[in-house]
């Protein structure tokens, strides 16, 4: 929690004059890990891939879709994490693999709500649930699903396990099969849906991992 207190200073002035990174200048908030802020790149009628150029801090076109597979829930990653050695000693842990490395990114993050929302690039609030543990290579690449604070119809689940099945079989299945391509050995596995007690605890180490990786950023924006 230290980390998300030292680096609001600097998220506020900079507010002032330009437009925050989203990745180090918005707040995950105070109510984090249960309720947190997250950064929306993609909305589900999105063909091509959307992604935050982390040097600039701006969407930027990864790469159009080439199948018709659609990401079904909001995504994105959440503000003021990193995939660093605590996430990755804990998705060896859980899954008993060795030789694991944090993907060196935030954690990514997809959020169910019953609202047609039309584009990316927008803050919301969203409340996780639980996730998959995904592993790319030898990289934890952890998804986290959530809902969005406050929607009627995700209200009132409060685990992943209360989800009905499909619902998590499609965003597996997206998962599974985005990064896809003709003549290329897929080389990424789920091995775990976890619950959301897991969840919190990967966000509140990829937090700690964030303030470990960029101290030196924090030390320097505490002097602006």
């Amino acid at each position: 929690m230290a980390s998300n207190r030292l680096m609001d200073p600097i998220g506020r002035l900079m507010g002032l004059r330009y437009k925050s990174h989203p990745w180090h200048g918005v707040s995950i908030g105070d109510d984090a890990p249960e309720i947190i802020t997250s950064y929306v790149e993609m909305v589900p009628t999105d063909t091509v891939k959307y992604e935050v150029d982390k040097e600039s801090g701006y969407l930027r076109i990864d790469r159009p879709q080439k199948y018709s597979n659609v990401i079904p829930a909001l995504y994105g990653f959440i503000p003021q994490t990193y995939s660093g050695d605590t996430v990755a000693e804990y998705c060896m842990e859980k899954s008993g693999k060795k030789n694991i490395t944090g993907d060196g990114d935030p954690i990514d993050i997809c959020i169910l709500t019953e609202k047609e929302i039309t584009h990316g690039d927008i803050l919301v609030r969203s409340r996780p649930l639980g996730g998959f543990r995904m592993i790319d290579g030898n990289e934890s690449d952890d998804k986290i699903v959530a809902v969005l604070y406050g929607d009627v119809m995700y209200e009132g689940f409060k685990d992943i396990t209360e989800l009905p099945e499909m619902v998590v079989a499609r965003l597996k299945h997206y998962f599974l099969t985005y990064k896809d391509l003709p003549g290329n050995k897929r080389d990424v596995e789920i091995t775990e849906v976890f619950n959301k007690e897991q969840a919190l605890e990967i966000i509140e180490r990829s937090m700690k991992d964030y303030h470990m990786k960029f101290e030196r950023l924090e030390s320097l924006l505490r002097n602006v």
